[in-house]
């Protein structure tokens, strides 16, 4: 099976300084590394793996996040504010493989620094699904993503 382990969710918010605060201090998380995506996030840890993220929400949504996420809720607050839900995964030629014979929607990205090749789609709920491999992956298999974060403008 292509995914191993549940990896982390996003959250998007008026308040990204606030929020992060909350997760520090309140939750015991450290703000970590991450890739630059050409728009605002923080990625929070908890024993060394990034488990959240946390991203601008409703109106102050940039228009690189729309381009590279596509966010389906612009949300603040509520449950709405969960963009999508995350996992680690390998496996991604027969992932793909597997998606286009169930006849999937999906979008492929790759980070900046084409350390992570992310595959989105949407479950029958209307949830969304994201799907890290490692970019090596992609790299071995030729395989090419939709829009790599380093194209965005800055």
């Amino acid at each position: 099976m292509p995914a191993h382990h549940f990896q982390h969710v996003l959250i998007q918010t008026a308040d990204i300084d606030g929020t992060v605060a909350w997760w520090e201090q309140v939750m015991g998380m450290e703000q970590g590394p991450h890739p630059d995506f050409g728009f605002p996030v923080v990625w929070m840890y908890l024993e060394g793996r990034d488990v959240l993220h946390i991203t601008a929400g409703g109106a102050q949504v940039s228009a690189n996040r729309e381009a590279y996420l596509k966010p389906e809720s612009r949300a603040v607050h509520g449950t709405g504010v969960l963009d999508h839900v995350a996992w680690h995964a390998t496996d991604l030629p027969g992932m793909l493989a597997r998606l286009r014979a169930h006849g999937v929607a999906f979008t492929a990205r790759q980070t900046s620094d084409g350390g992570l090749f992310q595959v989105f789609m949407n479950d029958p709920n209307g949830v969304r699904v994201e799907l890290n491999f490692p970019g090596a992956e992609a790299t071995a298999h030729g395989i090419s993503p939709d829009l790599r974060a380093s194209d965005l403008p800055r």
